[in-house]
This record gives C-alpha cells, sequence and structure tokens, in this order.
C-alpha cells in the first residue's frame, strides 16, 4: 500500500501531474492543459498554482506555460537554456533554474533534477529553439514522500542510480513508444528504479502512441509486489 503522507497527486493526461501537499501548496509538473485532448473540460484551468516543474520546451509539455506563470506567478523549475528564454520573457523573478544533479527547495517541495534521454525544443513564431537537455525530477514531498517523474525519455541505465540515491517510492513512467519508452522498456525502467508503485503517462494521446497500460502490465507481470496506477485523466492517488 502506497503511503502518500496526506499528499495528493492528479492526473491530467499525457505527462501532466498536480501535486498538492497537506498545506494546500499546489505543483504542476508539465503544464499542457487547454489543448490537451486528454484533459478533461474541468482541469483546463487551475484556481491555485505555487510551482511549475518544466522536465523540456515540447509543445505537449509546456503549451501552457507562460499564460499559467503570468496568472499565477508560480516559482519556474528549468534547465538553464529555458531560464533564459523565460527571463527574456519577464519572468526572471518567477525563475528557480537548476542543472542535472542539483538540487534546491522550492516551497515545500526538495526537488533534484535528472537526467532524460530524448531532445528539447521550444517553438516560437514558428521556429524552433534549442532549449538544451531535457530532465526529469526526483521531487520530495512534505512526510517524506519521493516520487520520480521522468518527463519523456528512453530507459537508460543509470536509473539504476536514481533508484539508489535517491529512492523514489513511486514513478511516472512513459510507455507510448514511438517517441519514449514503450512497455518493454518502461518494464525495464522500473527493474532499474526499484519502484513498487508507477503511473503510466504519455500514452494514449495521439494514435502513433500505441503502448498500452495492457502492454506494461504483460511486460512486468513478474515483477513481485508492483502495483501500477492506471489513472484515468481527472483522478487522483
Amino acid at each position: 500500500m502506497l503511503d502518500l503522507k496526506g499528499n495528493r497527486i492528479t492526473y491530467f493526461g499525457h505527462s501532466t501531474f498536480s501535486l498538492t501537499t497537506p498545506s494546500g501548496q499546489v505543483a504542476l509538473i508539465d503544464p499542457w492543459l487547454k489543448t490537451n485532448p486528454m484533459c478533461p473540460e474541468a482541469f483546463k484551468s487551475v484556481p491555485q498554482l505555487d510551482v511549475i516543474f518544466l522536465t523540456h520546451g515540447h509543445d505537449d509539455h509546456s503549451m501552457d506555460l507562460l499564460e499559467l506563470a503570468r496568472q499565477h506567478k508560480p516559482k519556474l523549475v528549468t534547465n538553464f537554456e529555458t531560464y533564459l528564454w523565460l527571463t527574456a520573457k519577464g519572468f526572471e523573478k518567477e525563475c528557480a533554474p537548476m542543472g542535472k544533479g542539483g538540487s534546491q527547495t522550492v516551497g515545500e517541495f526538495d526537488v533534484t533534477m535528472t537526467h532524460a534521454f530524448h531532445s528539447n525544443s521550444i517553438e516560437e513564431g514558428g521556429v524552433r529553439l534549442n532549449a538544451g537537455e531535457p530532465g526529469s525530477y526526483v521531487i520530495r514531498m512534505p512526510g517524506g514522500l519521493n516520487i520520480f517523474h521522468a518527463g519523456d525519455t528512453a530507459v537508460f541505465g543509470d536509473m539504476k542510480l536514481i533508484g539508489e540515491l535517491y529512492k523514489p517510492e513511486l514513478a511516472m513512467l512513459p510507455i507510448g513508444d514511438r517517441w519514449t519508452m514503450g512497455p518493454r522498456e518502461a518494464a525495464c525502467a522500473i527493474k532499474l528504479l526499484g519502484v513498487k508503485h508507477v503511473i503510466p503517462m504519455h500514452y494514449a494521446t495521439f494514435p502513433m502512441l500505441t503502448g498500452t497500460v495492457e502492454g506494461l502490465q504483460q511486460e512486468t507481470r513478474e515483477i513481485a509486489g508492483l502495483q501500477i496506477h492506471a489513472l484515468k485523466p481527472g483522478e487522483s492517488l
């Protein structure tokens, strides 16, 4: 049984999650709400937002970043290159940039940026800007709950180090295939991380994302004690 220590995790569809602490602080990971076809209508706006964690700048992870930053003035946790882009947009005071392997405290969230194997760019005015390297995050929430959001990534051997160093209890892992891990690779990532609780993400949004929860369940059938929390958009743990 996963003990969330009074915290709440809500799935918005694709790779977007909110994290709510017992005291009511709210963070969003990879904010794509308004044009996200998986996001329920009631979740396309948020009444409160204290922190945004951005794994990378592709549209399906950052589409609502600027609008939410203007509306709520949350702290913006990004890599250095995206930080430079955000400062040019007038958000220098809100930015909390970091690099891989580094840690910081933002509100009630302790966060470490870790690696991801993917590409990264920001679309602006029909031009693709290089946005540095993509990342993932280990986020430590009040009460000692450690979660890992992998961002968009392939499986890689150093996930074992992430598991050993940071000991996440819950991992959000992409399973859609084509652009990220599919179920086979995600099953390997689960073994490397050593987690017993997984929320699948980055699947079913578009036809080309062919990985399924059923496929992940099949690939992980021999991992003892594993719980796959296949949240529907709008559902929470």
